[in-house]
C-alpha cells in the first residue's frame, strides 16, 4: 500500500492511497487544478481515482471538490458532512451509512475503506481505515480533539496518517482571537503532539509502521517539535525511528 500526501495543512489536505491498481483520496482540500498536478506529479491519473473520502465539511477538506465533476469519482461522506458540501453531481454523491452507532465498511473491488467517528467541531466527522486484500492497512486520523479507544483500534497497522497539529505551550503565544485558541485546544478541535504521542505508544508495535505527521500549524508549531515529541514517546517504549519505524513530517 502507497501513500501521497498531496496537501497537509490549515491551507488544505488530500491524500491519494493506492493499493495494487486501485486508487482513493482521503479529502479534496485544495484547488482542483493543484490537485490534479500533483497526482500527475506522483505518477498518479486523475482519471483512474476509483473514489474520494471525506473526512469533514471545512473548507481545507473540501475545496477541490469540483475534481469529482470533471472526472466522475463518486465522493462518499456522512449524512451530517454532506449537509455543509455543495457543487457535487448528485449522481456522484455516496452517503457513509451507519448502523447501531458503528459506520458500515464501504467496499471497492479490493479495497475497504472503514469510516470512524472522530471530535471535530463539524457536523458529523470521521476518520478513515483502508485496508487491501492482498495485504495493507493504511489509517489517518485528521482534525480531532481528542483520541478515544475506538480510534485507537482503527490506528492498528502498517502506515499511520495523523494530525501532530500544535504545542499546548505556543497556542496562547500566537496571534489568534481567544475564541480560535479555546476551540484549537478542546476536545473538539485539534491534536497536540503530546496527545498524538500518546495515541502512537499505544499503537506502534515496532514491526516498521510508517509514521506521518500532518496537518501541523504554521503559528502553533514545528516540524523538529513535532518529530522530537513522538520520537521521546516511542523511545519509553523500547522503539528507534529507523530501526523499528519510520516517521516523516508533512
Amino acid at each position: 500500500m502507497k501513500v501521497d500526501i498531496l496537501a497537509s495543512g490549515s491551507s488544505g489536505n488530500c491524500i491519494a492511497v493506492t493499493s495494487g491498481e486501485q486508487i482513493i483520496l482521503i479529502d479534496a482540500g485544495i484547488p482542483k487544478t493543484k490537485i490534479e498536478k500533483r497526482l500527475l506529479a506522483a505518477g498518479i491519473r486523475p482519471d483512474h481515482i476509483e473514489g474520494i473520502f471525506i473526512t469533514h465539511a471545512h473548507s481545507d477538506h473540501v475545496k477541490g471538490l469540483p475534481l469529482a465533476n470533471k472526472f466522475r469519482i463518486p465522493v462518499w461522506a456522512t449524512d451530517g458532512e454532506w449537509k455543509g458540501i455543495s457543487g457535487v453531481d448528485d449522481e456522484l454523491r455516496r452517503t457513509v451509512e451507519s448502523r447501531f452507532s458503528k459506520y458500515e465498511m464501504i467496499e471497492l473491488g479490493g479495497l475497504h475503506v472503514y469510516p470512524f467517528k472522530v471530535h471535530h467541531d463539524a457536523y458529523e466527522p470521521v476518520g478513515y481505515a483502508v485496508e487491501y486484500d492482498y495485504g495493507g492497512r493504511a489509517c489517518i486520523v485528521l482534525d480531532t480533539g481528542h483520541v478515544d479507544e475506538d480510534i485507537i483500534d482503527m490506528m492498528e497497522g502498517q502506515v499511520i496518517i495523523i494530525e501532530a497539529n500544535h504545542d499546548p505551550d505556543l497556542v496562547p503565544l500566537c496571534s489568534r482571537p481567544d475564541s480560535v485558541k479555546t476551540r484549537i485546544l478542546s476536545d473538539i478541535g485539534h491534536l497536540s503532539n503530546e496527545q498524538t504521542a500518546a495515541a502512537l505508544q499505544q499503537v506502534v508495535r515496532g514491526r516498521g509502521e510508517q509514521i506521518y505527521l500532518t496537518h501541523l500549524s504554521g503559528e502553533n508549531n514545528n516540524p523538529q517539535l513535532a518529530e522530537m515529541t513522538v520520537k521521546a514517546a516511542l523511545r519509553q517504549r523500547g522503539f528507534e525511528a529507523g530501526k523499528h519505524y519510520t516517521i516523516e513530517v508533512v
